[in-house]
């Protein structure tokens, strides 16, 4: 009796961390692998204007999406996008993820509020202030004309220019904390050793530091490239509906033409894009910086 017992305490210690693991679980499948399936299973289907939504198996949409320059424009302008603001988000990020490091405690936590804020404030209105500064009457226009710089507003609204500069301010927080937590690991008597051997500011920082942060900042690049590919707020408000991308265009197709299929291939389009750009770029500088990741 006491041995059944005992076995019947192991079988239950054995399970416990299935039973812990499988609400996270259910919801993880209800919420994302259950959705993601019937997307990818809709834009198997046909569509037309008069029958509307037909549940047979065809790949027209994939091909037509793989073959219409249309889509191929919005997709490399979509990327396009995400690769600017991924790169103005690590030239600002990075450095001041590293003066938030040197900062004393209590001017960090202050700087990192001021960094954490925006997050608590809606994309939506953030991009809506971005349209209001950025306006023709806006105040970035009024200062460089009042400044002497320029004599007619430039063009930021409705440009590829104004959806960057939105989306860096909208993103650059995800770049800043994952660089900094990065930077918590780096031991500080590492730059005062290579200050005793005789090493500058600039070569500290290009030899010693920087190549101990890079899985920071690959960290935050993959977060910022992923949102900004996919983003929808900003370059809906900033951009209109003359500068299309694959987030927009996905969202037309659904709401406005009602092609159902052709709006869910576009969206699975992007997704099969995106994890194929971050795997190989995650892999090519995994290689390159093989011993920082080990």
């Amino acid at each position: 009796m006491t041995a059944m017992t005992a076995m019947t305490g192991m079988t239950k210690e054995r399970r416990a961390p299935y039973w812990l693991v499988a609400p996270g679980l259910l919801v993880f499948l209800g919420l994302v692998i259950i959705p993601l399936g019937m997307t990818a299973l809709l834009s198997f289907y046909d569509w037309g204007q008069y029958k509307g939504i037909v549940a047979e198996f065809t790949l027209k949409n994939w091909i037509e999406i793989a073959t219409d320059s249309y889509f191929f424009e919005i997709f490399l302008r979509s990327f396009r996008i995400a690769l600017l603001v991924t790169l103005a988000t690590m030239l600002i990020g990075v450095p001041q993820a590293y003066i938030l490091r040197r900062m004393s405690p209590g001017w960090r936590s202050v700087f990192l509020f001021v960094v954490i804020g925006p997050l608590l404030v809606s994309v939506v209105a953030r991009t809506l202030g971005w349209a209001l500064l950025l306006g023709s009457t806006g105040v970035v226009n009024q200062g460089l004309i009042a400044l002497g710089l320029i004599r007619t507003p430039l063009e930021f609204m409705f440009t590829e220019t104004g959806v960057i500069i939105a989306l860096t301010h909208v993103l650059i927080p995800f770049m800043i904390l994952a660089v900094w937590a990065s930077l918590q690991r780096l031991d500080p008597q590492i730059e005062n050793a290579a200050m005793s051997l005789g090493a500058g500011g600039l070569t500290i920082w290009r030899r010693v530091i920087l190549p101990q942060i890079v899985p920071g900042i690959l960290s935050g690049a993959i977060i910022v490239f992923a949102l900004a590919a996919s983003a929808f707020a900003s370059p809906a408000i900033i951009g209109g509906r003359r500068l299309k991308v694959a987030a927009t265009l996905a969202y037309d197709e659904f709401l406005n033409t009602l092609n159902w299929p052709l709006g869910a291939a576009v969206a699975m389009f992007l997704l099969v894009a995106l994890v194929a750009i971050i795997v190989g770029s995650n892999r090519l500088i995994e290689r390159r910086f093989a011993p920082v990741f080990e």
